[in-house]
């Protein structure tokens, strides 16, 4: 396995060989996987296409790392647990010998029913063991996996499944998530209408409700299973360079882009990071509270901890049902040592009251993590000093579903912590903070846009079907770079705090103004659950500040009142230039099934530019969009 970094000044020395000889760095790092053949070159850089190959010519199958090699001293040994949505449900504990089988078992599923290696199976699932089952029989057999995340629309399932021509789906009849129901298979059908590249449906039966089955299309799981007989399936050879998976990401404008990872670049690159940022040890429980439809799920519920031989938590359910100790309740059950989730969770979880939490034994927590977007200061220090007791380092990591892995990020009780800062970038992650000219701002403090100076094992390599795409999007802005369209500040110790999207980045009377600053100063207050902060067009200031903001009870405070304490709160943090023009109460923001609000519609809305919204109906909550339209304050 690979060594960990065990001190600050390690960290350093890594950190200086990964710049100044890469090839030996990751080489180094690669050595300790399980390889059929080893790589013909550590990596090759073609600038001018944007092609990046690592590894190449190296022989290997990911679920050989994942599964095989543990079986001989840890067959035994827990690979995951699966807390259900009902907590009256029995949790599953499953090894990873049995995973080893199940997951064999199922391939031979996948291959009776015509998948071969190359082959895209889309997967629209719950978050049931039998998912991980099922991306793991993929990649065991060389087939592509594409997960969408079961709570996309029909069109946005078909329009995923349309763009990488997916020929198998995989789906569940139904899930309840709290103690609402939803009818999976029925999305799918809906779907499929438009999905002319599916030939056979697999559903796994989650409810006994009565499942609408296609006759000639649509097969049940555990008929499937009946079939074989053979509970081995030799592991597929595959190229490092070989595709692994395609996972979506919205697009600021135009068709979501089908992110393409591939085997061994992403297998190094996750398990590293994982290993290095959580600290993790050979007994921990480790918990990511991730949907496995995202990135966060993919590096860090399956890949990353199977392949360092970890234990990790899977959970179905959400963390307010049947009440808002849910996570805590699992925490203590567990003896979690490694909680890992998002900012929107810990915010909406400290708007209630804290003998939810305790209530809770806690005492086995060792490290916390946040991911998704930049954490603000006040839940931080909650997440800190309620949850982590003080103790346990928080490490607040930046990443993207592009970049495959863990970018910039303290390593638990190794580097420095700051709070709301990512801090550090990880070996081999070379960042740079760009100027409005294109030039790298080599001073420090100061102010950018992130991009990345040289390439890394796990970064997507294409947008799939549309290379050109792929170069424009993220390779046009910088030559030789790679843009991350975000903006950071970097201190004078080179600590990196992501300040938002570029985008995010409103020009305010010749002023930069990151909004997330004045996200964090709006937070601060009491009667304040949750806000957005854009730009929109003014006469005299170029642009000017409209904030949404959700109050936390609707009776407190008169709204005038409530807008200028809010905007003497962002005086007093940030200064006058940042003083809001417009702040319009709404009952919620619109937000991705993610949790990312939608700043995008937010900045249309306050620009009164409405004629195109784009498809909202893949929002966790459409019907915030009209409300806001409504009331928009022009």
């Amino acid at each position: 396995m690979v060594d960990k970094i065990h001190s600050y000044k390690k960290y350093k020395e890594d950190y200086i060989e990964s710049v100044e000889n890469p090839e030996k760095f990751w080489g180094d790092i690669a050595e300790g996987f399980s390889w059929r053949k080893k790589w013909n070159t550590v990596f090759k850089h073609d600038k001018e296409n944007a092609e990046v190959k690592w590894f190449e010519g190296g022989k290997l199958n990911i679920t050989e790392n994942c599964l095989d090699r543990h079986l001989e001293k840890n067959g035994n040994k827990t690979a995951i647990i699966w807390e259900p949505n009902n907590p009256d449900e029995e949790s599953r504990y499953i090894t990873y010998r049995q995973l080893y089988v199940k997951v064999s078992r199922f391939a031979n599923v996948l291959k009776n029913n015509g998948i071969k290696k190359g082959d895209r199976v889309c997967l629209y699932m719950p978050m049931i063991p039998e998912l991980t089952i099922a991306m793991l029989a993929c990649a065991r057999i060389g087939a592509v996996h594409s997960i969408v995340f079961a709570g996309f629309s029909s069109s946005a399932l078909s329009s995923r499944i349309n763009d990488s021509e997916c020929k198998l789906l995989i789906t569940a009849n139904e899930v309840y998530r709290g103690t609402k129901p939803i009818n999976l298979k029925a999305v799918c059908d809906e779907a499929l209408e438009d999905s002319p590249s599916v030939e056979k449906v697999i559903v796994y039966r989650r409810t006994v409700e009565p499942t609408e089955m296609k006759e000639g299309r649509d097969v049940f799981w555990f008929d499937e299973l009946q079939k074989i007989e053979n509970f081995e399936c030799d592991a597929e050879e595959m190229d490092a360079e070989d595709m692994l998976f395609i996972l979506y990401t919205s697009g600021s404008t135009g068709k979501p882009k089908g992110m393409v990872h591939t085997t061994g670049g992403y297998m190094v690159g996750s398990t590293y990071t994982f290993q290095n940022v959580f600290q993790y040890e050979e007994d921990d429980v480790y918990w990511c509270t991730a949907d496995i439809g995202w990135i966060t799920g993919h590096s860090y519920i399956i890949y990353g901890p199977l392949a360092a031989g970890a234990t990790t938590v899977m959970f179905e359910g959400v963390p307010s049902y049947p009440d808002y100790g849910r996570f805590w309740e699992i925490v203590e059950k567990l003896k979690v040592t490694h909680f890992y989730t998002a900012p929107t969770a810990i915010r909406a979880l400290a708007k209630h009251p804290i003998s939810l939490v305790e209530k809770y034994d806690l005492s086995s927590l060792k490290v916390l993590g946040s991911v998704g977007e930049p954490i603000n200061e006040d839940a931080w220090h909650w997440y800190n000093d309620n949850i982590g007791k003080g103790t346990c380092p928080i490490v607040d990591t930046w990443w993207q579903t592009e970049t495959g892995a863990i970018m910039i990020s303290a390593m638990a009780g190794i580097t420095p912590l700051r709070p709301t800062f990512a801090t550090m970038p990880l070996p081999g992650v070379q960042p740079a903070l760009m100027d409005e000219n294109g030039k790298e701002i080599l001073d420090s403090p100061a102010e950018g846009r992130l991009a990345m100076k040289a390439p890394w094992p796990s970064v997507a390599r294409t947008i799939y079907g549309d290379h050109q795409r792929y170069k424009d999007t993220y390779f046009s802005a910088y030559e030789g770079m790679y843009f991350t369209g975000d903006g950071a500040y970097r201190d004078a110790m080179g600590n990196y705090r992501i300040t938002g999207r570029v985008d995010d980045v409103v020009i305010v009377s010749g002023h930069n103004l990151g909004t997330a600053p004045i996200e964090n100063a709006i937070d601060e207050h009491l009667d304040v659950v949750e806000c957005a902060v854009v730009g929109f067009p003014h006469d005299v200031k170029g642009n000017a500040l409209y904030a949404y903001v959700t109050k936390i009870d609707e009776s407190v405070t008169s709204e005038d009142d409530l807008r200028k304490e809010i905007n003497d709160l962002i005086r007093g943090s940030i200064g006058a230039i940042a003083k809001l023009d417009k702040i319009q109460f709404v009952s919620g923001l619109p937000k991705t099934r993610s949790g990312k609000i939608m700043r995008r519609i937010l900045r249309k809305i306050a620009s009164n530019d409405t004629s195109n919204l784009g498809d909202t109906s893949t929002l966790l909550n459409p019907e915030v969009v009209t409300e806001i339209m409504d009331n928009v304050i022009l």
